[in-house]
């Protein structure tokens, strides 16, 4: 052991008491921070993983990104033409069932038609509003998770009943509807059918669970008066982070909007970048308070060990060295803390996941946590960086400590 790591080491064990204290505190603030770090990003991605698996990760629509051009515009480039109606074309994508056929060459993963229209829903003289979904109920269970979502029944129920219809747990509670009711589905076109509810199903989503309801594609063509009719192309993909380069590549090929689930919550995920921004700022006001601890302690020393550092000078250390021997006890209450910080957030994190959450609004039981070695890894640098300023200014004040005034004022 060199001289300045055996002094330091000594300044440090004979102040146990005080050690002990300093220590704590930054392992309290290292433990604070994964524990928070831990929660708040295991709720995030909770969240998302809850938003993201309830629907496609990506839509492709049969609208266009920019309005078609008009043909006066087309063939007189020079010309502006206002006021002029656009050309009536015929809902839904083109060819769907080639286009699919082509994604599915290079997609890695699933595809799945559907048909979207909206719909009064009425049972019990009472009508409620709502967004009526066609499926391929098989190619539906590559695509998302409503198979799983199913209450009291599945998805093979819809061959079950002419027009079967699932509802949202919350719009069948609106409407009083049971599986076995029959409900009267109205379309804007006037177009209006009877369908059987034979399930419901949960999402977890309000917003999905109050307005949403699924029949088969024919079920919705004939609602919309279309045979045929395909005005929506479901996407999942493995690697939903992939889903905005694809959503791109899918757009450029057919032409029509492809939404990734990225771009439809894009509010949502900068709310997301704000939040962490937030949490992080805060992990760090944490560390910093608990550095103050090690200031004091060091402060204490270097003032307590005045006499000592005058006879290490007059000795013929070098103010450096005496400036890497205090730096260097800030730095052992640090790495000190920082491991038994590393411990104690994470039974801090494993005590927080055990906490049961009783809610009617959520499926989950437990708070959500997400370990990741970011978290121990951020706390401990900022813990140091915090330590070793810390102890920076009294090592600074100890260094310039004069061995001639201190000893002439001693005698």
């Amino acid at each position: 052991m060199s001289l300045v790591a055996l002094i330091a080491w000594t300044h440090v064990s004979s102040r146990l008491r005080q050690t002990l204290v300093g220590v704590l505190g930054v392992a309290t603030g290292v433990g604070f921070s994964v524990m928070m770090a831990a929660l708040m990003e295991g709720s995030q991605r909770d969240f998302i993983t809850q938003l993201v698996d309830s629907l496609p990760h990506i839509s492709v629509t049969d609208d266009r990104r920019a309005p078609p051009m008009q043909p006066a515009a087309i063939a007189y480039e020079a010309a502006e033409i206002r006021g002029q109606t656009s050309p009536a074309t015929r809902p839904g994508i083109k060819n769907p069932y080639a286009i699919m056929a082509g994604l599915e060459g290079w997609v890695p993963g699933a595809v799945a038609p559907s048909v979207q229209a909206k719909a009064v829903i009425r049972f019990s003289g009472r009508d409620t509003a709502a967004s009526v979904v066609g499926i391929d109920a098989r190619r539906e269970q590559n695509v998302s998770k409503l198979a799983t979502q199913i209450r009291g029944g599945n998805l093979d129920n819809l061959y079950k009943a002419s027009n079967a219809i699932v509802l949202g747990d919350g719009l069948a509670k609106k409407m009083g509807a049971r599986p076995g009711n029959s409900v009267t589905v109205t379309a804007g076109n006037g177009r209006a059918i009877s369908a059987t509810v034979v399930a419901l199903f949960h999402s977890g989503v309000s917003q999905i669970d109050d307005t949403q309801s699924y029949t088969l594609i024919k079920t919705a063509q004939i609602l919309a008066g279309q045979t045929g009719l395909v005005n929506e192309i479901r996407v999942k993909i493995r690697d939903a982070t992939q889903s905005r380069d694809i959503a791109a590549r899918i757009e450029a090929e057919t032409g029509y909007k492809s939404m990734s689930w990225q771009e439809a919550h894009q509010d949502l995920l900068s709310a997301f970048e704000i939040r962490n921004f937030i949490m992080y700022t805060v992990v760090e006001a944490i560390l910093l308070v608990a550095s103050f601890g090690t200031y004091n302690i060091i402060s204490t020393i270097t003032h307590e060990k005045t006499r000592d550092i005058a006879i290490m000078k007059s000795l013929g250390l070098r103010a450096s060295t005496v400036r890497r021997i205090f730096v260097l006890e800030s730095v052992l209450i640090g790495m000190a803390g920082m491991l038994i910080g590393w411990v104690l957030g994470y039974l801090l994190s494993i005590g927080m996941g055990l906490i049961e959450i009783k809610s009617p609004f959520m499926d989950s039981t437990h708070l959500p946590i997400y370990f990741s070695p970011m978290h121990y890894g951020l706390a401990g640098v900022v813990a140091l960086i915090a330590s070793v300023i810390a102890g920076f200014f009294p090592a600074r004040k100890a260094a310039s400590v004069q061995p001639v005034d201190i000893i002439r004022g001693a005698s």
